[in-house]
């Protein structure tokens, strides 16, 4: 049985304004090569933007690995290892109330399938080098989406 690729991924999701202008970004790191991806979208939130830097970096894996996932969102990070499987069980419905970004986090369950993910938070503004630059791309193409 041949090894899967490692990968390691960092993501970030910023807005101006909660609801406002947004952007995302994700950097992915295989061997010596990384890959950078970025977008942004007129009127949004920070947690969609959180989970759609998400689904855009898992999107670019073409088959399945083993990921290493940074992020500095406690929602997406608790989200996916903690609340998504009961989310489902309810029928995407949170146990009180609507949940919000529901096409996300199913386009999210669906990424995550083929993958062995290690879901890692990092605390932002830390000083991470990989989170620092991941959340610069995403300010950087908020200024796309105005």
């Amino acid at each position: 049985m041949t090894q899967q690729p490692k990968v390691t991924i960092y993501t970030d999701g910023a807005c101006s304004g909660n609801p406002g202008p947004g952007g995302w970004a994700a950097l992915l790191l295989y061997n010596s090569s990384e890959k950078v991806l970025s977008g942004s979208e007129c009127a949004t939130t920070n947690n969609r933007m959180e989970l759609t830097a998400a689904v855009q970096a898992l999107a670019m894996l073409k088959k399945p690995c083993q990921v290493d996932f940074y992020t500095d969102s406690e929602y997406l990070r608790r989200g996916i290892t903690e609340w998504l499987e009961g989310w489902k069980a309810r029928n995407w419905q949170r146990k009180k109330g609507q949940l919000k970004n529901v096409d996300l986090w199913k386009a999210l369950d669906g990424a995550i399938q083929n993958h062995k993910i290690n879901w890692r938070w990092v605390r932002g503004h830390a000083g991470d080098r990989y989170n620092e630059r991941v959340d610069r791309l995403a300010r950087q193409a908020i200024k796309k989406s105005k």
